[in-house]
Formats: C-alpha cells, structure tokens, sequence
C-alpha cells in the first residue's frame, strides 16, 4: 500500500470519452492501435514517487482488459510492465533521475494510442528510513502509540541494537472492522451486505431461504434496537455461504464492489467502502516502510474483507488477507469429496455455500500459526475477539512486541461507545496492551471532508 495511491484517489475522475488528443500519436514497436474513428477514453496518469519507487495511477477504462505501462527516453517507448490494475509500481529507478511515463489500454483487442499530452514526468525520490514523525502527521504527538512506535521502531530497526529484529522476522497482524474500519454503521459491513442481499435485493430476495431470512431480520432489529442474539456471529456466516452459494470468486467481488457504492447512513461525503481510519492506514504505510510484511485477521468472511481492499486505498495482496472461511468447490463438482473430485480445465471455482469457521479469539490464533506460520511482533485490534492475538504476539516473543488496542472514545466523528470503550481501557490496563483513543490520538479519523450526522438506524437507512 501507498501513500499516493490515497493521495490521489480523491483527484482521479473518469475520463471524458473522446477521439485521439490533438498532436501525433506515439507508437511503440507494432502493437496495434485503435483507428481514428473508434471513441475510446485513454488512461488518464497521474504519477508518484516515495521511498525508492515511483506509483502511477490511472483512471480504469470501460471496455479495458489490460493496461500496459512504458517508458518514454529518446523519443522511443518502452515496455515495464503489464497489469489489470489501474495503478502500477516501478521499483529499481535512480535516485534523483526524471522519468517520463505512460499507460496505454487493451479494448477489443487493440491499444489506445498515446498522445505526447499523454505523457507524466516525475523525479525519484531516494529510498531512506521512514521517519514516524513525517509519516504519522495524522497523529498528535501527545498519542502513546505515536511515542511507542517511534522509539520501538529506532531500535528493531538498528543491527546493533539487542533489539533488532530481521527483515523476514518483522511481521505484524491487524484487526479489520473496528480496527482499520467503520465498525458499525448501523452495523459490520458483512451484516449489512447480508441484510442488503435476502431482504433488499431485488434479483435475490424473494429466492432467500426461511434461514437466510430469520438471520437478515435479526440484524435488522439489532440495528433499530441494539438487541443481541446468541450465535448470530455463527448464524450470520452460515447465511452469508448460502445467501451467495454459486456465484464465482469474482461474481461476489463484483456484488461487494456494487454495494460499497451505497452510502454510509451517519456521515456525510463518505461511501460503504470508504470507511478506512486514515490514522491507522498511516500506521501500515509507517511498517511497510520499514520492512515489515502486514496481515488482515479479521473476523469478516475473507472473501468480503479481500473486496473491501479491492480497488480501494490500501494495497495488500490477497494472501496477506485472512479471514473467516466459507467452502469453494469446482462448479462441476456436484457434491463429490474433494478427495475424489479433480479440477479440470473447464471448472470454476465457486462458492460451495457452506460455513466452516469464524475467525475471532483463539482461532485468530491457530489461523496465524497455520497461515503466516511466525510469531507477530506487532499486532493491532479493538475488542476481546482481537485479546487472544494481542496475548499471543507479546507472550514469549523472542523479539521486542507490542499488541495496541483502538478504544472507540469518540462520539463526535464517529459511531463511538463509551462503556464499551471504558472497557477496553481496563483491560488494556490489565493486559499490558497499548490503548488508542481516536478521541484524543487522531486529528481526523475519515478526513476533513466526512462529516458525522449521528448515530446509524434503520430509519436512516430507509429514508
């Protein structure tokens, strides 16, 4: 994940549809380009640099399967890279050296032509050590977890300090809804995409099971009266397999990305799939940067949290993303034992439309264990389904580790809680556990164009 990328994501807009730019087209070797007469909208570039690399990122072209990065030097194109993403990293690039870049598309089988207008022009910056203070200027200074951090930092960081902790070692683990992410407006976001699915959704409602149906109305009353129900969290995942049970690994990211587009019911200026707490997207840019390697643990479905992620403003790849877990089958399997059942080239992997386990408390355990297969020296969370990853990372660790709690204080920007706050400040206490006040440690938590309209309801929702 980058910081541009963020930086950026506010400015990038879709780009007008029109014919080719006014000046010549350059072309690159004898890849085709699209003719004159087709109207096509061409990547708009914006570009980047940061420690050591440079990130461009683009607007994504409709009708586009590929984008292909170059650069331009002497008047000659040159292939880096090709991706399916609308941004790219370059790494290995020279300190202080200009580099002048573009990105062409692949629509119905030919490339977008590039125009000099086309071109960005961006400096490399040197790769250095992070510094806290530069990078966590979303934090006050007076924030414990901002001092801890820093000082923690200067010393796993040093080859001479009895601190030091390897590269391959420096691992930690975070939490997702409440940790990195609105908890609860009114409700986690898989609560709300499966009440959205088996009540709301019109392709879908009316085929939704007696179970999917009794779980989605639950989640309904929770929202309107804070009611809660024993084995719901079970429940919950149980419909969520079965609400979307044959739908391929992209059908459903496609149906998380269509239902981020919603609006949060308690802020103003703020999407479903917006809800990121910039302080703590700091934090991650702030390990990152120095060499450790980040993991979601997140009790959501994993699927869902991957799709969260998906085309928004961190970059983690999927298999540092960890979850609760449903089954996936081969669409041909019908049934048949996955230990006699083969995948064959004409198979799909799809949802099997059955729960296997919720990842909270001593699984979030076993599952770094099985998945990550290192003790963390750093983890993240906000409640007592996070106290056994916390325990676990500071627990005979044979490296410095420090476990940090978010204490959702603040009633002002966000859905806060005081009593449930007031809780995890005691056992934070009790722990030993660093305690985050978003009230007091954050200067934002959304940025200053998010503004908190109050608590969620269901009545906000409908209106």
């Amino acid at each position: 994940m980058k910081n541009a990328k963020r930086m950026i994501a506010a400015l990038l807009t879709a780009c007008m549809m029109s014919t080719c730019a006014f000046g010549t087209a350059i072309t690159a070797g004898a890849e085709p380009s699209v003719t004159a007469e087709a109207v096509y909208s061409r990547p708009v570039v914006k570009a980047y640099s940061r420690s050591g690399s440079i990130t461009l990122k683009w607007n994504e072209i409709s009708g586009a399967t590929r984008y292909r990065v170059y650069s331009y030097e002497n008047g000659k194109l040159e292939k880096i890279k090709d991706t399916t993403d609308s941004f790219a990293v370059i790494d290995d690039v020279t300190a202080g050296k200009e580099y002048t870049l573009a990105v062409r598309a692949l629509i119905n089988g030919k490339w977008t032509k590039i125009m000099k207008s086309d071109l960005v022009t961006v400096k490399a910056n040197a790769a250095r050590a992070a510094s806290g203070k530069e990078m966590l200027t979303l934090w006050n200074d007076s924030a414990e977890t901002k001092k801890a951090l820093i000082s923690y930092m200067k010393e796993i960081t040093n080859p001479a300090s009895p601190d030091y902790i390897p590269v391959e070692n420096r691992i930690a683990v975070f939490d997702f809804d409440g940790t990195l992410f609105c908890e609860t407006d009114p409700n986690y976001f898989d609560y709300t995409l499966l009440k959205y699915r088996v009540l709301e959704d019109p392709d879908y409602k009316d085929k939704a099971s007696d179970f999917e149906k009794e779980v989605a109305n639950k989640i309904k009353e929770q929202n309107e009266t804070g009611a809660s129900f024993e084995g719901l969290e079970t429940d919950h995942g149980k419909a969520v397999a079965s609400a979307f049970s044959g739908m391929t690994l992209d059908e459903f990211n496609e149906y998380i990305q269509e239902f981020k587009k919603q609006a949060m019911p308690s802020y103003d200026g703020m999407l479903r799939g917006e809800g990121f707490y910039l302080p703590m997207l700091q934090i991650i840019d702030y390990l990152e940067a120095n060499d450790f390697t980040v993991y979601i643990v997140s009790g959501t479905d994993r699927f869902i949290v991957r799709g969260i992620f998906d085309n928004n403003a961190v970059d983690l790849p999927n298999s540092q993303i960890i979850g609760s877990d449903e089954l996936t089958v081969a669409t041909a399997q019908n049934g048949e034992d996955g230990l006699k059942y083969q995948y064959t080239q004409s198979d799909e992997l799809i949802l099997g439309g059955e729960f296997i386990i919720k990842n909270l408390k001593m699984n979030k355990v076993s599952v770094i264990a099985q998945e990550i297969g290192e003790q963390p020296v750093l983890s993240f969370g906000n409640s007592t389904g996070d106290s056994s990853m916390a325990n676990y990372t500071i627990t005979d660790n044979k490296y410095k580790s420090l476990a940090f709690m978010l204490c959702c204080d603040d009633t002002e920007r966000e859905n806060g809680n005081i009593t449930k706050a007031d809780k995890m400040y005691s056992l934070c206490e009790e722990n030993g556990w660093i305690a985050i006040s978003m009230k007091d440690d954050w200067k934002t938590i959304y940025g200053d164009s998010v503004v908190y309209k109050g608590t969620a309801s269901e009545e906000k929702e409908a209106a």
